[in-house]
């Protein structure tokens, strides 16, 4: 072979530097490619307490463990040679349009993880065309939400409080302002038990401690946020009386039943979902009572741990209750083929929660766009290797479920539904 000398112009077309970003944030949001890598960026600039809340879940945490896996554990089977350069993410769910098959679930104490908290999370939805929802324990209240979010979607999640006026009123306030849907939250009767925030010494409002301090010395960016806003408060009940820890006691409830449902349903003029749905007798006899929607969810596993993985009950749910009813689901969702794979086994619907809260540590609005951005990315990159231009090409076939976990014989709950 011949050698020679290399000539500067060819070395100058190989050392081309890139441009340095000057903006920290863009800078930080620019290498998160996955969810995973916003995860890791919220860890390293939130207080361990605010991000344990967010990231923790009940007891051993084994329930939130079981769910990631289950997305991990699919199979894919896609179709080759056929054409799908240009895929549709749109969907039509409750009634309205929504650019993509997932929205953002009810989070509490959202200012906690960073100071924009709902207004970032319905600012960025309303830009990206797809519902946000506001929880009765959010830290913006629901007018605030409709302003930030006039044109978009505007769902409100409801819990019963013992105080049944209270709740009452919450319905009344989110129909005047405009919200569509409203979510009857079930799966909440006690809390669970968060052992993260128990070994943190979590309190909301937070308390300076030693540990605390320490904590804060590396992140005072969230310190200076969290001290120079609006008081950290449950804003739609901040009208209500009572301190945060008696609002908080007071919005579990072991006593919530069917009738509070149908008394709900009579006051609500929009489209109503029952999420917190564990098994499939449930499902079919709120379907058949008439509800408009159901959340197969298990509250991110932070209720009751070893409860049922959503994503393993879709299939069997839907196969009982058809197609055509209204089926969502959420828990463990952190890849946009996490959603595919939802859609293809019947759901019509995902909510991220946990996913849009680390971007939202990460970088405010600019990271819920982030990670609204990635998971689009993710959902029609896997669409077009599947061979799918549409949801609605979204088949079972396309996904089988590898389970790990199955029941001893005789003793599968579901042979008894």
């Amino acid at each position: 072979m011949q050698r020679q000398l290399p000539k500067p112009a060819e070395l100058l077309e190989l050392m081309q530097f890139k441009k340095p970003q000057l903006d920290g944030k863009k800078r930080r949001l620019d290498a998160a490619l996955t969810i995973a890598d916003l995860r890791k960026i919220a860890k390293r600039r939130t207080p361990a307490a605010a991000f344990d809340y967010t990231d923790g879940a009940a007891e051993g945490e084994v329930s939130i463990h079981r769910a990631r896996q289950a997305f991990a554990d699919i199979e894919f089977h896609p179709d080759v040679l056929r054409p799908a350069d240009r895929v549709d993410t749109t969907t039509r769910i409750l009634g309205g349009a929504s650019a993509l098959p997932f929205g953002i679930a009810p989070t509490g104490f959202t200012r906690l993880m960073q100071s924009e908290g709902e207004i970032a999370g319905a600012g960025a939805a309303g830009a990206a065309g797809i519902p946000f929802t506001l929880s009765t324990l959010g830290t913006t209240s629901i007018e605030d939400v409709r302003a930030t979010n006039p044109d978009g979607r505007n769902w409100f999640q409801l819990y019963i409080m013992r105080d049944r006026d209270i709740s009452y009123g919450l319905v009344e306030r989110a129909a005047q302002a405009g919200f569509d849907t409203l979510m009857f939250t079930v799966d909440t009767p006690i809390a669970g038990a968060r052992l993260r925030d128990k070994r943190n010494g979590f309190s909301i409002p937070p308390q300076l401690s030693v540990g605390t301090i320490l904590n804060a010395i590396p992140r005072p960016w969230w310190w200076v946020d969290f001290l120079t806003t609006p008081k950290l408060e449950f804003a739609s009940l901040s009208s209500t009386g009572g301190t945060v820890g008696e609002l908080l006691n007071s919005a579990m409830d072991p006593t919530i039943s069917y009738e509070d449902l149908k008394i709900i349903r009579e006051m609500w003029p929009g489209k109503l979902v029952v999420k917190g749905v564990q098994n499939l007798p449930d499902a079919v006899r709120l379907i058949d009572d008439g509800v408009d929607g159901i959340v197969l969810s298990n509250h991110g596993g932070r209720q009751l741990d070893r409860a049922p993985v959503p994503f393993h009950l879709l299939p069997q749910v839907v196969r009982e209750v058809g197609r055509d009813a209204t089926v969502m689901v959420d828990t463990g969702i952190m890849n946009g083929a996490d959603i595919v794979a939802s859609v293809a086994l019947g759901a019509q619907f995902s909510l991220i929660g946990r996913a849009y809260l680390y971007g939202l540590m990460a970088g405010g609005r600019a990271g819920v766009d982030h990670t609204i951005e990635i998971l689009r990315t993710e959902i029609e990159r896997t669409m077009t290797l599947l061979g799918v231009a549409s949801l609605e090409e979204l088949e079972p076939r396309h996904v089988t479920q590898l389970r790990r976990l199955t029941p001893v014989a005789g003793h599968d709950a579901h042979e008894f539904a």
